[in-house]
């Protein structure tokens, strides 16, 4: 059986995770993707970042015993800022945009910020490394973002990046779709 988005996108983060990887989950909402991400990197790092306390708050609490807990730094600001935090080659960069389940449906990812911390992070992309988004579109800011997030994806150069979607295309209700960076080669 195809597998769900959600459980999709981890398989492309499994897939070249190691013990020394260094992740960034550029929305941390209630921490299953930082969780994910701990689970796999025991002696990298991982960053997660949120720009909401109750996020924050809310992943702490989900890793709160998780065994690699040392490997993480949790960041309450926007993951546009990804460069003032993250110095070194970026293997897995994970996105899950929209808004943070069962809160404020108001606050959500913005296309610009999300522009701004894909490039952020593509400049620190490893050679092999891969940005998974997933875009949740059933809200007018979601709209906006996966139209934004697509376009500039779409002129990524085919040399350096290959460019994936992963969509079901007979769902109803707007169902959230993956798109995957991945580098291939770095950049002149």
């Amino acid at each position: 059986m195809l597998n769900r988005v959600l459980d999709q996108s981890k398989q492309f983060a499994y897939d070249i995770l190691h013990p020394h990887s260094i992740a960034v989950d550029a929305t941390c909402g209630n921490g299953n993707d930082t969780s994910f991400l701990l689970d796999h990197i025991s002696k990298g790092k991982v960053y997660a970042f949120d720009i909401q306390s109750e996020a924050i708050k809310s992943t702490k609490e989900k890793i709160a015993h998780h065994k690699n807990l040392e490997q993480l730094t949790l960041i309450h600001d926007s993951h546009e800022n990804v460069l003032q935090y993250v110095d070194k080659h970026i293997d897995v960069a994970m996105f899950n945009l929209g808004f943070l389940p069962k809160a404020n449906k108001t606050i959500t990812t913005l296309s610009h910020s999300t522009i701004t911390a894909i490039e952020a992070i593509l400049s620190q992309l490893s050679v092999g490394g891969r940005i998974i988004i997933t875009i949740y579109h059933g809200h007018e800011n979601g709209k906006d973002e996966k139209r934004a997030v697509l376009s500039y994806a779409e002129k990524l150069d085919q040399h350096f990046f290959n460019v994936l979607m992963y969509r079901f295309i007979n769902q109803i209700n707007d169902a959230p779709f993956i798109l995957v960076i991945e580098r291939r080669r770095s950049s002149p």
